[in-house]
C-alpha cells in the first residue's frame, strides 16, 4: 500500500500483547467498548458482522452526546488486517458525508508483542487536515494504549 501524505494519516507502535488477543479485541463488540474511543468517552453500542460488506456500527458517547457511525468492512484478513469505512453502510448504501477509511494492521514482532499500524485515509487533503487537527495522533495513540492495557487484562 502506498500512502499519500496529502490524504492519509498513519502511525505504527509495538504493543505488548499477542496479535491474536488484539485481533479478538478489534472484532468483538463487547471488547470494542473497552478501548475504541479515548476515555472518558465511551461506546454505547457496537454491531459487527465480520465479513466484507458486513456492518461495523458504533454509537459513541462524547460528553453525553450520542454519535452514531455506520460503516462496512472492505477487507478482513484474519488476524492480520481490517479495513472499514463509513463511506458505505450495510447493503452498500452510500453515506451522505463520509469521513474516512480505516486500516488496522497486526504483525507479530517476534517477541510476543504486536507491531500495530493504524491508518486513516481521507477523500481530500482538507478532510485529512481536519482529522489531524481534531487530534488524530493523540486520540488514536490513546486508543492504542487503551487497547494494549485492555488486551493484557484478558490474559
Amino acid at each position: 500500500m502506498t500512502l499519500d501524505p496529502k490524504t492519509d494519516l498513519t502511525f505504527t507502535r509495538t504493543l505488548n500483547a499477542p496479535r491474536s488477543v488484539l485481533w479478538e479485541c478489534w472484532t468483538t463488540p463487547e471488547h470494542i467498548k473497552n478501548f475504541f474511543v479515548p476515555k472518558p468517552h465511551g461506546i454505547e453500542k457496537c454491531e459487527i458482522d465480520l465479513r466484507v460488506g458486513g456492518k461495523f456500527n458504533t454509537t459513541m458517547n462524547v460528553e453525553g452526546n450520542l454519535m452514531e457511525n455506520e460503516g462496512v468492512y472492505l477487507e478482513v484478513e484474519d488476524g492480520k488486517r481490517l479495513v472499514f469505512t463509513d463511506t458505505y453502510s450495510e447493503g452498500w448504501k452510500p453515506a451522505a458525508d463520509p469521513f474516512m477509511t480505516a486500516i488496522i494492521e497486526f504483525e507479530d514482532d517476534g517477541n510476543g508483542g504486536t507491531k500495530y499500524t493504524a491508518t486513516a485515509r481521507h477523500r481530500s487533503p482538507e478532510a485529512r487536515q481536519s482529522h489531524e487537527d481534531m487530534g488524530f495522533y493523540d486520540g488514536w495513540g490513546t486508543v492504542a494504549t487503551q487497547l494494549e492495557e485492555y488486551a493484557n487484562s484478558l490474559k
